[in-house]
């Protein structure tokens, strides 16, 4: 059985795909907090996928899946449950975006 250790967050058409980017930087700021940047630095990743309108989130360690956890919760309050799908995928397709300034 493959680990499905990322998330795919595919967007309805009408949000902002860079409101919801930054709302992922606000949840990474968030989990700096608990597990401090240099951890979040070395273990957070995710990659953007502007022509599917969507975000995949590496969810593979505690630092991944915390991050997960807050961006769905700010995106729920920002953009309401039905502005967004959520689904278990097998990896970050491509390289991760820097999530450090």
């Amino acid at each position: 059985m493959m680990n499905r250790d990322s998330f795919r967050f595919q967007f309805e058409s009408d949000v902002p795909l860079d409101e919801a980017e930054m709302s992922l930087h606000l949840a990474i700021f968030a989990v700096e907090g608990l597990f401090g940047q240099a951890r979040v630095r070395l273990d957070a990743g995710y990659a953007l996928d502007a022509e599917a309108h969507a975000l995949v989130i590496d969810a593979s360690n505690e630092v991944g899946a915390t991050v997960v956890k807050v961006f769905t919760g700010l995106l729920v309050r920002e953009f309401g449950e039905d502005a967004f799908e959520v689904d278990r995928v097998d990896s970050v397709p491509h390289e991760p975006e820097e999530i450090c300034a």
